[in-house]
């Protein structure tokens, strides 16, 4: 080696040394300059005598209900307090940012003076904590995230908040741009040697770790927290309700001459007891709606059941979860319709606004199979306590004159925070006068509603009226609620009208549930998704144009429709048949032990009004947002990229969307590890089964005991009422009289005896 290599590379280590000793100067002072910030900062916090305002507003939330707060306005900085005690630990409900923030006056209908305070890139403008450290605001209602809206009692008072207000931005700018001079003199030298570092860094083969890795850690918690916009999708109010005949009416239907000759031709094509769901129907009998739209018809008072899950009564509880249950029915569609059969894949989402509690009952609905005919929902409000998952098999059966349409299946209700389970069936609908006298349409059959947990039941019996009946038998219901076996109320009335409780103690009758006009009047108001940016096999779009030539009168056009989409689900069966493949479910899973489609997004968590904010459905996706969110794993320290069999950094471990990405070489996965899982999967499978066959054997034994259980009750009521004649045995085919049991004692008191003295 020559000398100018020597002094070279001297200068070359010389160069590497003054580049880390300025590294590690301009790194000392930014941590500094941050404490410095922070100090300024949490100094104009604390400070009591630092605050430009301090009063009552009226901030809007989410939901669009406005909420009374006490805000206090310092340099920088908008807190929001429940009330004036604003020491206390537990008040704090946000902190604004003010030095993101663009302030501008907005109109407002309402009393008073509004204006608003948004971040122009709809980014948060929320603090990660309070005042004194609170990682979490006082509960109250959930606040939007990119901008607050205010409103004063006056435009005085108005005034004087927007006029504080841009002080404050003026000084937190004037601070900002303090500390930011400070810190430009302060490093001013070495800002230009960022050169030199990553030079050294290309040459070496190992990456640097950080010098506080807690601090950075810490970094990357603190742009975690920061709330991000919830994406959501777009609901708009739904068109108007149209309701039939209400009240003690029947569903009749006057067809027109042209269309009788339909009926004769479709009546020569079946056949008494014959399934009609193959069977195609005339679109003049349809109503323009999709049966999976049809079965959000029993919501609208959902907030029955916000009720039932308050109350601490589970017979009052089983009152409310019937009284709900009940209001479902009194909407009658106008005439007799039939809603289109949903083809397979078809879905329906939508939900209703309950003021009662601020919140959001969603809907989710979709044809999970063709043939047979069935469709699963879920309805879901946990902040009103709720969930309810359905499976339907809709059947219908001629009988010559009249047809049934029968729902198969049940749905069940979960109170959340009970734990309770109510199982429902559902009444089928029965259609007379197909061949002679008037087309009309009432209920019928027996439903149950049972609770295993708290063992309350109730059995309802729709009532069809009778061939020779009179007017006054029209749309009549009679049940009862038990406890067990005991009847503890009777249930009668009308099912679209008054419907009456009487205590079997009291003999007392009450209105369990009427539709008059003020109940109708508070029905919830349902929503559904913008038109605009519905999906292809959604129930709106996808019938829409049957749907407005039925309205238009069209029959024609509404066969040609009707067909097109019949074909459509053809063409796709073929499809998936010519490559061997079947149809996929895209939002419920079949439960192989309740023969039940599940909602494969459920949560059936209890609402936490300490960590939960709001629910909110995208892409048919029902979640919740809240407060905690799941913590990110991160490494220690990256190792050397040499070890790791990379060659060059653009290989190196990267993070996409807060969370770290494992390198190639880190998922590659032996021989010996997959014949592991392969045993710890076989293994699991065994016990599976192991814990299947026990169950069964425990449920046997447990019906023996119950066997067991009523023939000794039996026995003892013979016993005690003197009737010792004959013992019957529920699972015996005998008889046994007494002499034969005398005679059967004797021998053993012989046998025991001999073998005694023996």
């Amino acid at each position: 080696m020559d000398g100018s290599d020597v002094s070279s590379a001297t200068s070359y280590t010389l160069d590497v040394g003054q580049t880390k000793t300025k590294y590690k100067k301009r790194k000392l002072q930014y941590h500094q300059a941050k404490k410095r910030a922070t100090r300024e900062l949490m100094r104009a916090l604390k400070d009591p005598t630092i605050v430009l305002i301090a009063d009552w507003l009226k901030v809007r939330g989410t939901l669009r209900k406005w909420t009374r707060v006490f805000c206090v306005l310092k340099p920088g900085l908008f807190i929001i307090y429940k009330n004036q005690k604003t020491h206390k630990h537990g008040h704090w409900i946000g902190t604004v940012l003010l030095n993101c923030c663009e302030l501008i006056e907005r109109p407002s209908k309402k009393g008073g003076f509004c204006f608003k305070l948004f971040h122009p890139l709809d980014q948060s403008i929320w603090a990660a904590r309070g005042p004194k450290g609170e990682a979490f605001g006082a509960v109250t209602q959930p606040l939007p995230t990119s901008y607050l809206i205010c409103r004063s009692p006056s435009d005085e008072s108005g005034r004087c908040w927007m006029d504080g207000l841009e002080m404050a931005l003026k000084c937190n700018r004037l601070l900002m741009k303090t500390l930011h001079n400070q810190w430009f003199q302060d490093c001013s030298g070495i800002v230009e040697d960022d050169d030199f570092e990553d030079k050294a860094m290309k040459e070496s083969n190992y990456s640097v770790e950080p010098e506080d890795e807690e601090e950075a850690i810490s970094e990357m918690e603190e742009a975690d927290s920061v709330e991000k916009v919830i994406q959501e999708t777009v609901y708009v109010p739904a068109p108007p309700e149209v309701f039939g005949a209400s009240g003690e009416s029947e569903q009749v239907e006057e067809v027109a001459e042209e269309n009788k000759s339909l009926i004769w031709t479709l009546m020569k094509q079946v056949r008494p007891g014959m399934d009609l769901s193959k069977v195609v129907l005339p679109t003049f009998i349809l109503e323009p709606r999709s049966f999976l739209e049809k079965l959000a018809d029993y919501y609208y008072h959902a907030d029955l059941l916000s009720e039932a899950a308050k109350e601490n009564d589970p017979y009052k509880r089983m009152q409310l979860v019937l009284k709900f249950y009940l209001s479902g029915f009194y909407k009658k569609p106008k005439g007799l319709k039939k809603p289109y059969n949903p083809i397979l894949g078809e879905v329906f989402r939508c939900y209703w606004y309950d003021p009662s509690t601020d919140s959001r009952t969603f809907y989710i609905a979709e044809q999970v199979s063709h043939h047979p005919p069935i469709s699963a929902f879920f309805v879901t409000n946990r902040k009103s306590g709720f969930n309810i998952s359905g499976t339907i098999l809709a059947k219908s059966k001629y009988y010559g004159n009249s047809l049934s349409a029968i729902m198969c299946g049940s749905a069940r209700i979960t109170l959340l925070n009970r734990g309770e389970n109510y199982i429902v069936t559902l009444p089928y609908a029965h259609c007379k006068g197909l061949l002679l006298g008037t087309l009309s349409m009432e209920l019928g059959g027996s439903v149950s509603l049972t609770c295993d947990r708290t063992s309350y039941s109730a059995l309802i019996e729709f009532k069809l009226r009778p061939f020779l009946g009179r007017f006054d038998y029209i749309n009549m219901l009679s049940g009862k609620i038990m406890l067990g076996k005991e009847t503890l109320a009777d249930i009668s009335g009308r099912w679209d009208d008054t419907i009456y409780i009487t205590d079997k103690q009291t003999n007392e009758t009450n209105i369990l549930w009427g539709p008059i006009d003020a109940v109708v009047a508070h029905r919830l108001k349902r929503s559904d998704v913008d038109f605009d940016v519905q999906e292809e096999f959604e129930s709106s779009k996808l019938w829409i144009k049957v749907t407005e030539a039925i309205k238009a009168c069209d029959q024609e056009l509404a066969t040609v429709e009707k067909t097109k989409v019949e074909e459509l689900q053809r063409q796709k069966a073929k499809d998936l048949a010519d490559k061997g493949k079947v149809h996929q479910t895209r939002l419920f899973d079949l439960d192989a032990n309740s023969n039940m489609w599940i909602y494969r997004h459920a949560d059936y968590r209890p609402w936490d009004i300490q960590n939960d904010l709001l629910q909110y459905e995208c892409d048919f996706i029902i979640q919740t947002k809240a407060l905690h969110k799941t913590p990110i794993v991160k490494s220690n320290s990256v190792r050397s990229l040499n070890s790791l069999g990379v060659s060059n950094m653009k290989d190196e471990e990267d993070w996409s969307d807060g969370e770290e990405t494992a390198s190639d070489a880190s998922l590659v996965i032996t021989k010996e590890e997959e014949e592991e899982d392969d045993a710890v999967c076989k293994n699991s499978t065994l016990i599976l089964n192991e814990v299947r066959t026990v169950a069964k054997l425990v449920k046997e034994l447990n019906d023996r005991m119950n066997t067991i259980s009523s023939d000794v009750l039996f026995l003892r009521s013979k016993l005690i009422s003197g009737d010792a004649r004959c013992f019957w045995f529920s699972n015996s085919d005998c008889c046994w009289s007494t002499p034969m049991v005398v005679a059967v004692a004797v021998g053993l008191a012989v046998l025991i005896l001999a073998i005694w003295f023996r």
